[in-house]
This record gives structure tokens, C-alpha cells and sequence, in this order.
């Protein structure tokens, strides 16, 4: 499944990127480690220092990611966003506005 992940970097971990960590080496190897892979990594100026995109073979992996990076305390904002098969979606929310009954 298909993932982006917004990051903003806690202050020591910002010290640590201008010193020289190379971020690129780090967050692959992280996304090999649940099976994943890592597409793409771009530093970004606006609501978030990072936006990293990939793949990973399931929720549990990609949940498993996020958990292990916010217990490093590197980050003070994390975000997935998790790509969704849309026609699946629509054909549940059909299924779901038949038998929904609204209030009143």
C-alpha cells in the first residue's frame, strides 16, 4: 500500500540534520525494515520540514513505522496518509447509505 508520511523535526533532531545525519540513509533503511520501500524524500518549506512517500505491505507495517519513529522523539508532528482504493470505498459507502436510517 502506498504511503505519505508529513514530518516535522523536534528541535534536537533539526541539530542533528544540520549536522550532517543523512535523513535519505535513515528513512529507507527504516521502510526496508517493515518490508517497505521508500520512494521519494523532500525537505519542504510550510507545515512540515519533511514529506516522504512509499510503500509498505500493510497497516500493521505502516502503523509500525509511525510508532517506532514517534518513540524516538525525532518528531514532534508525524502524519500518514495512506493511499485508498476509491471504488472499493464508494461501493461500502453505498452499501452503508442503504442501510443507514438518519435521526428525526
Amino acid at each position: 500500500m502506498k504511503v505519505t508520511v508529513l514530518a516535522n523535526y523536534a528541535p534536537h533532531a533539526a541539530k542533528g540534520l544540520m549536522q550532517g545525519s543523512d535523513r535519505q540513509a535513515a528513512v529507507k533503511a527504516l521502510f526496508e525494515s517493515v518490508g517497505g520501500k521508500m520512494t521519494g524524500l523532500m525537505f519542504t518549506r510550510g507545515a512540515y520540514d519533511v514529506v516522504v512517500n512509499g510503500e509498505v505491505p500493510d497497516q500493521a507495517a505502516g502503523m509500525g513505522l509511525a510508532l517506532a519513529v514517534r518513540a524516538s522523539g525525532s518528531v514532534s508532528d508525524l502524519v500518514i496518509l495512506e493511499e485508498l482504493n476509491m471504488k472499493a470505498v464508494i461501493a461500502a459507502a453505498n452499501k452503508a447509505a442503504g442501510a443507514y436510517k438518519p435521526a428525526g
